[in-house]
This record gives structure tokens, sequence and C-alpha cells, in this order.
């Protein structure tokens, strides 16, 4: 069984569209704050959903985990990805950057979470289950899904490679 540790409507999809087979999804903790604030920290909550995939049985589990880091003086949108298999083998992939608007990252600084902010912000509650904010920050040229399936990729690939 393969086994996402989310049950987000675009991660999941990323994950199916990738490994074209049935996948399991899995509300789990990520362990980490609402909103990751730093690479370390969304890497960290990507790693503990896919190691609490293979908990609940899967073969494999795969964690997506969006975040924001700070580069400079600048916020960045950060998305990291785990594949952790039932022998503990750890992938990690990371994707695209881009910075956010400063008026989004004045909203975090002050406790908000990017989903809320977007959600304020397109009048859609569901925004980061569609496009999310790199939907909206590319004018529509990527979507959430679109952004974590070159992370699958990554993670499939190595994963691949390592398996033979």
């Amino acid at each position: 069984m393969i086994a996402i540790g989310s049950k987000n409507p675009a991660k999941v999809k990323a994950v199916k569209q990738v490994l074209n087979q049935e996948v399991v999804s899995f509300e789990v903790p990520s362990g980490v704050s609402a909103q990751p604030f730093s690479d370390e920290e969304t890497k960290r909550g990507a790693v503990n959903r896919a190691k609490k995939c293979v908990e609940k049985g899967a073969e494999i589990g795969i964690g997506l985990e969006g975040g924001v880091t700070r580069m400079g003086d600048v916020l960045y949108l950060c998305n990291w990805g785990a594949l952790v298999d039932s022998y503990s083998n750890t992938f990690v992939a990371s994707g695209a950057k881009i910075p956010l608007p400063e008026s989004i990252a004045a909203a975090l600084y002050n406790g908000s979470e990017l989903g809320d902010v977007m959600a304020e912000l397109t009048s859609d509650q569901n925004v980061s289950k569609k496009e999310g904010a790199i939907g909206i920050f590319t004018n529509g040229i990527i979507s959430r899904d679109e952004m974590f399936v070159h992370i699958v990729k990554m993670l499939y690939g190595q994963y691949l490679c390592k398996m033979g």
C-alpha cells in the first residue's frame, strides 16, 4: 500500500498522478507548527507525515508540506516532500521557491497562517486545496498540485534509483 499523509486534494492528486496507482490518504499530524517557518521545519513536517503513513501500515509513505522560509529580508514560499518505505529508507526533495509579497509576509510574521491569509485575499476558503498561494502568485500558470508533482517525481525517482 502507498499512502500520503494528507487529505488535501492537491497533495493527493499529485501523488496519484506520478505513481499512477491507488493511493490511500491518511490525515496525520505533521509534528511541526501549523505554519512552518523554515526549510528545516517544513522538511521535518514532510518526513513526519511520511513516517506516520508507514506506522499505519503503508509500504511507502509520502509526506508533502508547504511552508515559508526567510532568505535575507525576503520571505519565500517553500515546499518539501519525503518518501519513507517500510525499511526506513528516507528520501527528501524540495520544490520551487518564490518570494511572497511584503503584505503577505507581514501577516505571517504577525502570526497568521498562509492558508488563512490566502483565503482572505481570494475570498475562497478552499484555495489551499486548489491552486494555493503558488497558483495565485503565478497567475494560475502553476497550481499547487503541479508544484507537488515535481517533488513527488523527485522522491519516487530517488526511490527507484536506490531500489534498482
